[in-house]
C-alpha cells in the first residue's frame, strides 16, 4: 500500500474512532453523573459497569489505530472506576474527583491525537441567582410535592422524576446535607441526550430489521447470505437492548430482548416460522417505533417540568 493510501486509510480509521469515542464519552458522563447522586445498589453496579465498558472499548479501539497515549490513559482510568464501583463500600468525594480528572486527561489526549476538540466538562454557570447548594431534605420535599401534584402523572414507561428523587434520597441516607442543584440539571441534560440518541437509533435501525423480516417472510436469498444478514440484524437489536437499558426504557428493553431471542431462534433454524408470525412481528415493529417516539416526546416534557422545579 502506498504512503498516500496508508495516510488516507488511517484518516478514515480516526474519523470512525472519533465518532465512537464521542458516543462512549457521552455514555460515560451520563452514567457518572447518575452514579454520583447515590442510586440504588443494583443501579450503582450497572452504572459503574457502563463506565468501565465505555473506557475499555475506547482504550481497545485506540490501540487498534496506534493512539498509544489514549490507550494508556483509558486503561489507566479503570482502577479509578473500580474504586467507586462497589455500592456497599465507603466512597469518598475524592474518588469521584479522581475519575473526573482522569477523564479530563483522556479528553485532552483525544484532542491532541485526533485534531478534534474533545472538551472536558465546563464549569456550570450560576445564573439567575440560583444557590449552588440547597438542603437535601428541602429539595427532596419539593420534588415529592411535584411528583404528587395534580396533573403530574408520568407517561407509561417513564419514571425520571422517581429516578431523581431516588438520587436525592440516596444522598440524604448517605448523610449528605446539601445537594448541588446545578449537578442535577446537568444530569437532566445528559439524560436528555441519551434518550434522544436512543430514539434516533430506533428510527435508524428498525427499518433495517423490517427489511430483514420481509426477506425472511418471503423466503428470499440463499441460506448462507440470509444467515449473515440476520446475524447483523441480531447484533443491531442487541445494541438497542443495551441503549434502552442505559436510558431506563423498560418496555423497550422487554420488547427488543424478546425480538433478539426470536431472531436468534430463526437464525439457528430451530423452528419453522409461519408467514403470519412474521407479519405479526412487522406490525409490532411499526407500533414500537411510534410508541418510542411518543415516549421520547413525553420525556422532553417531563424533563422540562423537572428543570422548572429546579429553577431555570
Amino acid at each position: 500500500m502506498s504512503v498516500e493510501l496508508e495516510d488516507e486509510f488511517q484518516k478514515e480509521l480516526i474519523e470512525v474512532f472519533v465518532q465512537e469515542a464521542q458516543e462512549w464519552l457521552q455514555q460515560i458522563h451520563v452514567a457518572l453523573d447518575e452514579l454520583q447522586q447515590g442510586p440504588s445498589p443494583e443501579r450503582h453496579l450497572k452504572l459503574a459497569q457502563t463506565i468501565k465498558v465505555g473506557i475499555t472499548n475506547m482504550g481497545g479501539s485506540a490501540a487498534t489505530i496506534g493512539l498509544s497515549e489514549v490507550e494508556q490513559a483509558s486503561f489507566a482510568a479503570i482502577p479509578f472506576v473500580e474504586a467507586v464501583q462497589d455500592p456497599s463500600a465507603t466512597i469518598a468525594a475524592g474518588d469521584f474527583v479522581a475519575v473526573c480528572k482522569q477523564l479530563g486527561q483522556i479528553h485532552d489526549l483525544l484532542t491532541r491525537a485526533t485534531g478534534v476538540a474533545f472538551e472536558a466538562e465546563a464549569a456550570p454557570e450560576r445564573s439567575n441567582g440560583l444557590p449552588v447548594n440547597v438542603q437535601t431534605s428541602e429539595l427532596l420535599a419539593v420534588l415529592q410535592r411535584f411528583r404528587e401534584g395534580p396533573g403530574k402523572q408520568t407517561a407509561a414507561g417513564r419514571n425520571l422524576i422517581q429516578i431523581v428523587i431516588d438520587q436525592v434520597e440516596g444522598l440524604k441516607k448517605s448523610g449528605i446535607e446539601s445537594c448541588d442543584v446545578i449537578s442535577l440539571k446537568e444530569f437532566l441534560d445528559r439524560w436528555s441526550e441519551g434518550e434522544d440518541g436512543f430514539v434516533e437509533s430506533v428510527q435508524a435501525q428498525i427499518p433495517v430489521v423490517l427489511d430483514e423480516i420481509g426477506r425472511l417472510k418471503n423466503g428470499a436469498g440463499e441460506a448462507g447470505q440470509a444467515s449473515e444478514r440476520l446475524q447483523a440484524v441480531v447484533e443491531q437489536v442487541a445494541q438497542l437492548v443495551s441503549i434502552a437499558q442505559q436510558v431506563n426504557a423498560s418496555q423497550a428493553v422487554m420488547f427488543f430482548t424478546g425480538l433478539q431471542g426470536f431472531l436468534t431462534i430463526v437464525m439457528q433454524r430451530r423452528v419453522a416460522v409461519k408467514v403470519q408470525t412474521y407479519q405479526a412481528v412487522e406490525l409490532r415493529l411499526h407500533e414500537i417505533i411510534k410508541a418510542i417516539q411518543e415516549w421520547g416526546t413525553a420525556g422532553r416534557t417531563e424533563r422540562s417540568a423537572i428543570a422548572g422545579v429546579l429553577g431555570n
